[in-house]
């Protein structure tokens, strides 16, 4: 229970590389590698934790992960069938020293600047969807071309944002694991009331010392980042379960108070709860 210093697999001189993983449950360990990642959700749903921020993902998403950025993947548990994601992976190097750095690729430099916190695009069309079905039988030369085709149309599309700040430095093994724990905990028990005394008491600190560990290293609040995983585990019931009312998705979520979650969610997603599910489900 740590942030792993991943390795990515890789077969000789590779610039760019290709990984397929098939899983009912993808790699669930707080990680971290020095390579970027952009992964196509071919199939399945979950939830996916970056740096500071809890997002969900679903079919036809892209991700892209910045270098050492920590991150965990949590498939949905009642999945009954595996899940399929397609991962590019580079590192700034991989094309020589300063390869992003030539004036031709000027333009993607807000692609690069969004990298390090990473961001999520929803429900990409099905022209980026062709580029990674190609990359799998391509040889290196065309494999490089459709890298760059990629790049140009992530640079352009609409993206949100994975994680709130950047993170300047590798997370040492003891951080990782008790952010990890932490972690854990609070996505398996974020339905119900979580207290200070009990998620200081897992991480084994006071609640003085956990409180200033996990501001430091988060730049927000536990109890704010609680909020927020409760909020977009609210969102995704909104636009998927219109069996439920917004009250019973507020309690099921942690919330008991309706105004309390309504308010909340008008904070992070800008709009009310039942304005969200009219535009999304």
């Amino acid at each position: 229970m740590k942030v792993f210093p991943f390795k990515i697999p890789k077969s000789g001189d590779e610039s760019i590389i290709y990984q397929e993983d098939i899983e009912m449950v993808f790699y669930d360990k707080l990680h971290q590698h020095e390579e970027n990642q952009i992964s196509y959700i071919k199939k399945g749903e979950g939830s996916v934790l970056v740096g500071d921020t809890f997002s969900h993902y679903e079919q036809g998403d892209i991700l892209v992960i910045g270098s050492y950025l920590p991150h965990v993947f949590k498939s949905e548990s009642n999945a009954t069938e595996p899940s399929i994601m397609q991962s590019l992976f580079y590192t700034s190097a991989s094309f020589g020293k300063d390869f992003f750095d030539l004036p031709t690729f000027k333009s993607i430099q807000p692609f690069c600047e969004n990298n390090r916190n990473g961001f999520i695009i929803k429900n990409a069309p099905k022209k980026i969807v062709n580029y990674f079905k190609k990359f799998k039988t391509e040889n290196e030369f065309n494999r490089f071309l459709i890298f760059l085709k990629i790049l140009k149309y992530l640079t352009e599309a609409d993206k949100q944002l994975l994680s709130n700040y950047i993170y300047e430095r590798k997370i040492t093994a003891n951080e990782g694991k008790r952010m990890q724990i932490v972690f854990e905990y609070v996505m398996n028990h974020y339905q119900r009331n979580i207290t200070l005394d009990e998620i200081a008491s897992i991480s084994n600190m006071t609640k003085n010392a956990f409180c200033r560990y996990f501001k430091i290293r988060t730049k927000k609040s536990f109890f704010q980042f609680l909020i927020e995983i409760r909020i977009e585990r609210a969102a995704k019931l909104l636009s998927q379960k219109n069996e439920l009312s917004v009250l019973e998705i507020a309690e099921s979520c942690g919330f008991n108070n309706i105004s309390n979650f309504n308010r909340q969610f008008k904070t992070l997603k800008n709009i009310s709860p039942l304005q969200y599910r009219k535009l999304n489900s």
